[in-house]
Parts: structure tokens; C-alpha cells; sequence
């Protein structure tokens, strides 16, 4: 086994201890603990004002999570930020840009490197459009998008609830259809932080994870498409009987192949990989007749040595009366804005 596989079994190893309170659970109990407290102190600083928190001149909706893993954030975004065009807005987005070889504040252009901006806020811009800047620190990430597209009057952040030096005007919560396990932090949990905590919306895969907030389901499938690296289009229906090596670095790959199956697609060859894999160093086993198929997450790196793998886009159904509420609690676009 390679060492990424190995990694990759360790973290599902990992996410089956969290779904129980069992023995390596409560093992795990007292540094569970320890990260409670300090979360606690984290918080209560930011709250005195010892840590500072910085303001952005237009509205910022925090798109996140409170699991450690996948949650299924990236595609919510980008349902967002294809919403807030529909309505007139104009928005753009930041990030961290996890997995990135950098550590300036830059922009992530459509025809861009993922290894200088991450492989998810690459995605982002050739999904949508919109501009889309990464920064360690989403404020000045912020500022830098915001002074080279005066025009954006709103920004998404893509993660970030942790994120306390960023203020923001309205918080997303993701879950999994793994909801909130044990309920424990972590490491004995799946928890980054207590749960449940105050946000506006909490949008949920599996199970509602309970709390005061509006709760929302959605629905996660994959398009009856693949595309390659040139815009080729090739209908999942026409790969059925095709021997095909579905590979994901995603923080939970065995969805994708699940997804697949879902699809009607039996891929003979299943190789997940660790979240924000660069696949530089990665070879497929040599074997002419299998057909390469990715996430689209994947793609934005594995298409600059296998431009012909297909990238099977994710799509999300948000109920109407989510985004009803957001709407809501949203001023009205900008005059001009269309």
C-alpha cells in the first residue's frame, strides 16, 4: 500500500472511531477537553478585544463548518454565489486556499496554478465567474479583491466560521450525512468547536443536527455529465460497461465513488487519496484501456497531466425556502447593480 493510501485508511479509520463513544473515543477524552478550554479562552479574547476583528465595507456571508473533514462546503458556495448573481448582486469570494504552496494574499484566476491558490478556490473561478482572492487572513483577502473589483458589493467566504478575526454579517454552517458523530470535540470527536454554537442557517446532508438555527436539507448528486480538459462533454450513460479508474483526494472519497455508483457507473478501480492531493508524484497503475474519472476538485490538477480524465461535476439542491430567508436577511442589491 502507498503512503497516501495509508493515509487515506488512517483518516477513515479515524472518522469510524468518531461516529461512537467507544474505548478510543473516551481514550482520546481528556485532549478533548484541553481543546474545549482553549477554544473557550480563544473566544473570550476576541471578545475583549485582545485579538482584533476586522470589518469589511460590504456584506460577508461565512460559509463553513463545525467537522473536521468534508463537509461539502465548495459546491454550497458556488449555489450561493450563482443565487446572489440571479438577484443582482455582485459578488465575490475568499479563502484561505488550503493546500497552497504560497502564503501571500493573491488572486485564484480561472486559468490559474492550484498549487499557488488551492485546488478549491481554483474551482471556484472557473465555476463562477466571480473574482476570487486567497489570504490566510480572509480580511485582507477581502480588502485585495474588493480594491482590484470595486464593483463586488458582497463577499462569500468559503470557510471560515473559526475564522473570529473576519467579521461577517451571516453564517452557514455544512454538515455531511455523518451529521455530528459522537458529538465530542476533537480529537475524541469529529467537533472543531461546540456544537450546537450560533449561526443563521445550518444546512445538512444526513440527519438535522440539532440547535436553535434554521435548518435546512440538501441534496448532494453528480451531473449526467463528465467533462474533460479541452470542454468535451461525455454523458455518464455512455460509460456504462467502460472500465474506468475512478480515483478522489477529497476529504471523504468514498462519497464520489458512491455517487458513481449512484449514477449507474461500476468503476473497476476505486484509489482515494488524501484531501488536497497534488497528484504531481501520482502515476496510474499502466493500463491503456481504463478510462480516468475525477472529481472536479481533482481535476483542477490532475488536467495538466491527463487532459483527457473526465471531472464529474457536484451539484446541490438548496430548498427554495433557504434561500427565501437569506434573501431576507440581505439588503437590497445595490441600484445599478443589474
Amino acid at each position: 500500500m502507498t503512503s497516501q493510501g495509508a493515509r487515506a485508511m488512517s483518516t477513515s479509520r479515524l472518522r469510524r472511531i468518531w461516529q461512537g463513544r467507544g474505548p478510543a473515543a473516551r481514550a482520546l477524552w481528556p485532549l478533548a477537553l484541553l481543546h474545549g478550554a482553549l477554544l473557550h479562552l480563544r473566544r473570550a479574547l476576541y471578545r475583549r478585544g485582545v485579538f482584533a476583528t476586522r470589518r469589511l465595507p460590504v456584506p460577508v456571508i461565512v460559509v463553513g463548518n463545525v467537522i473536521a473533514g468534508g463537509a461539502g462546503k465548495t459546491p454550497v458556495v458556488l449555489a450561493l454565489v450563482r443565487h446572489l448573481q440571479s438577484r443582482g448582486w455582485r459578488p465575490g469570494v475568499i479563502s484561505r486556499g488550503h493546500g497552497r504552496s504560497t502564503r501571500d494574499v493573491r488572486a485564484a484566476l480561472a486559468d490559474g496554478d492550484a498549487r499557488l491558490v488551492g485546488d478549491e478556490p481554483l474551482l471556484i473561478a472557473r465555476a463562477s465567474g466571480a473574482p476570487v482572492f486567497v489570504g490566510r487572513q480572509r480580511a485582507e483577502a477581502g480588502r485585495a479583491l474588493l480594491a482590484a473589483h470595486p464593483q463586488v458589493d458582497i463577499l462569500v467566504c468559503d470557510d471560515g466560521l473559526q475564522h473570529l478575526a473576519l467579521a461577517r454579517d451571516l453564517e452557514v454552517c455544512v454538515f455531511n450525512d455523518e451529521g455530528v458523530g459522537n458529538g465530542w470535540l476533537l480529537p475524541a470527536g469529529p467537533l472543531r468547536e461546540p456544537w450546537p454554537r450560533h449561526v443563521d442557517w445550518a444546512l445538512h446532508a444526513g440527519p438535522a443536527p440539532g440547535g436553535p438555527a434554521p435548518q435546512f436539507a440538501l441534496q448532494r448528486e453528480l451531473a449526467s455529465h463528465a467533462v474533460d480538459a479541452r470542454g468535451r462533454r461525455v454523458a455518464l450513460a455512455a460509460l456504462r460497461g467502460q472500465r474506468l479508474h475512478a480515483v478522489a483526494g477529497i476529504a471523504r472519497p468514498e462519497d464520489f465513488f458512491c455517487l458513481l455508483r449512484q449514477r449507474g457507473l461500476q468503476p473497476e478501480r476505486c484509489e482515494g487519496l488524501p484531501d488536497h492531493f497534488d497528484f504531481d508524484s501520482w502515476d496510474p497503475l499502466p493500463d491503456n484501456g481504463y478510462t480516468l474519472i475525477c472529481t472536479e476538485k481533482d481535476a483542477v490538477k490532475l488536467w495538466r497531466r491527463w487532459p483527457d480524465a473526465l471531472a464529474v461535476p457536484l451539484q446541490v439542491t438548496l430548498a427554495p425556502a433557504f434561500f427565501d430567508q437569506l434573501d431576507a436577511r440581505l439588503p437590497a442589491p445595490p441600484a445599478g447593480a443589474f
